[in-house]
């Protein structure tokens, strides 16, 4: 194999398949990225087997071949070589040579054979929705994803198409997020997605109107971007109905401005850190809520001004979950729907109904 590209390119080609190497799998060959040269393109691999990155790069190939590099040290050098044309030889003895103006690195390889093949996707049926869209509506809902892993499923999003309606959602018994938009799709698909896979998927998306291509088989699922293809496995198992937990009615409605209730509750959190609770205490009457604190440390008192329908209420919440959702909503006014001190307070944009959190409050010992 030989072949000279930018350095630019491949360093961009190598950090979009460093995306899916864990460094955790105990095989060596997925410690490493697959180059192959073919036509007038390095195609870079990276797969930990559960997801797996493809992507194309231009380069001039004087001969084409397949090899395996060492993910970490090959993205190190190559990063920090000059920004010019670089030159990749393959060598006897298992060896690739790197050049680059007068730098001259020669680094061992592993062989192509034994690196997994990606799944065999058929492309028939895809969906497509702008990346900047997707985007938006992972970063809107996978902070509500579970870290563990004692209820796998809820390790993922759930992706559900249906009445021409994408719908993520992810929930981790304490929370849940649920974000909406309109697609121009009749399928009706419903697969959960593992966090780790939209995490990655959302760093390679752009803020951009071009669409992202979505295919699903019944174990995986492909997202082609641009030049760049995504497969991951799905989790198995039903994902809960999510409907039957969001409360259809509720006995008081606080209408809040966002920005000024993130920045009381952010503050008031300072003082609840102590005990790793984040215990704030909310105390709605009237035109105000007031938000306290109080722990070792001493106590802060925050004084809101809101629009009160229904009766006065006492709750309390960890206040990291009404941060996470409140950072992420991009409306200036919000609405929190409550029933009483004990069950879940729904977090909306006051006009465009497309989000939807829920956030179990915190019993209190004199509730």
């Amino acid at each position: 194999m030989k072949f000279t590209c930018e350095k630019s390119n491949l360093q961009e080609g190598i950090s979009i398949a460093q995306k899916a190497v864990t460094g955790k799998s105990t095989m060596p060959v997925l410690q490493g990225i697959l180059l192959k040269a073919l036509g007038s393109s390095i195609i870079l691999t990276g797969s930990d087997i559960d997801l797996s990155i493809e992507t194309k790069i231009k380069a001039d190939i004087i001969e084409e071949g397949d090899i395996v590099v060492d993910s970490k040290i090959f993205g190190e050098i190559i990063r920090k070589l000059p920004n010019d044309i670089i030159e990749i030889t393959t060598k006897d003895n298992n060896s690739i040579e790197i050049i680059c103006q007068k730098s001259k690195f020669t680094l061992i390889h592993m062989n192509a054979k034994d690196f997994p093949e990606l799944p065999t996707i058929n492309e028939n049926t895809i969906f497509q929705i702008p990346q900047s869209i997707l985007k938006s509506m992972i970063k809107s809902t996978i902070f509500a994803v579970a870290q563990e892993e004692t209820r796998p499923i809820l390790t993922g999003l759930l992706f559900e198409i249906k009445d021409k309606r994408l719908n993520l959602v992810a929930l981790d018994g304490y929370r849940l997020a649920v974000k909406s938009e309109y697609i121009d799709s009749e399928s009706t698909i419903n697969a959960v997605i593992p966090g780790k896979t939209l995490n990655e998927v959302s760093k390679i998306l752009e803020e951009t109107d071009e669409n992202v291509n979505i295919t699903f088989t019944p174990n995986h699922i492909l997202f082609t971007i641009g030049e760049t293809k995504i497969v991951s496995r799905l989790l198995e198992g039903e994902f809960i109905k999510y409907q039957s937990i969001i409360p259809d009615e509720y006995n008081l409605k606080v209408i809040a401005k966002r920005s000024e209730l993130l920045g009381c509750i952010e503050r008031a959190s300072l003082m609840g850190k102590d005990g790793n609770t984040n215990l704030i205490k909310l105390d709605i009457q009237g035109e105000n809520m007031i938000i306290t604190s109080n722990s070792q440390l001493g106590m802060v008192r925050e004084e809101l001004n809101i629009i009160l329908q229904g009766q006065p209420l006492q709750i309390a919440f960890n206040s990291k979950y009404l941060i996470d959702a409140l950072k992420i909503m991009d409306e200036e006014e919000i609405s929190m729907e409550l029933s009483s001190s004990v069950t879940p307070c729904i977090i909306k944009n006051n006009e465009v109904n497309n989000c939807t959190y829920l956030v179990l409050p915190v019993r209190l010992l004199n509730n």
